[in-house]
């Protein structure tokens, strides 16, 4: 009869998952995130049915984690802006608190081994941060171009600041004042003039 499976062990799997990816790339044997979990290589499996399912997984699982990080605390009756500038600092604030988390996410969304389903599963877990950009764009230069596109340019934003900012820690707040008018401007165009 086989033995009940264990929440903390799974998570205990997902989690070494993500170090072991982080530092060692997609390519990593199972034996050593089994190793790295504390448990066999064979328990791996009672718990994921193979490497791409665990992969699967915990993209989905980092993209949920990434998702109610960057909305916790939104101000909902807050203007366009301020819940943009919410969304920024919420992410940066996540991906220097877990920078293994945000190296393995990385590599997870590149993945080929990502399936379309867990790809719209991770997008649904991002639906209340799509839907304040995507609100925040409705007049800005974007706003005609696909939301996914325009995701794609603020990411690569969003991770080279917050390259830098882990860098440089003594310019971390001038980097991500920088990278969040950068943000704007994709999202809503120029600057309003000063008066």
């Amino acid at each position: 009869m086989p033995r009940p499976r264990s929440e903390d062990r799974r998570n205990a799997i997902m989690s070494a998952a993500a170090r072991v990816i982080a530092s060692q790339g997609l390519g990593a044997a199972t034996a050593v995130i089994a190793k790295e979990a504390g448990v066999s290589n064979g328990s791996l499996f009672v718990y994921f049915d193979t490497k791409t399912a665990l992969l699967n997984e915990l993209y989905v699982a980092l993209k949920a984690e990434l998702g109610a990080a960057v909305v916790a605390g939104l101000p909902v009756a807050g203007e366009a802006r301020e819940q943009v500038r919410h969304l920024w600092t919420q992410w940066s604030q996540w991906a220097a608190a877990y920078p293994y988390r945000r190296r393995a996410l990385a590599q997870l969304q590149v993945a080929d081994d990502i399936t379309a389903e867990s790809r719209q599963r991770a997008h649904s877990a991002m639906t209340g941060a799509a839907d304040v950009l995507e609100g925040s764009r409705a007049e800005g230069p974007m706003r005609d171009v696909p939301l996914g596109f325009v995701l794609v340019l603020i990411s690569a934003i969003a991770e080279a600041a917050i390259d830098e900012m882990i860098r440089e820690p003594a310019q971390a707040e001038a980097r991500s004042s920088v990278a969040f008018d950068a943000i704007w401007r994709v999202l809503a165009g120029p600057a309003a003039p000063a008066l």
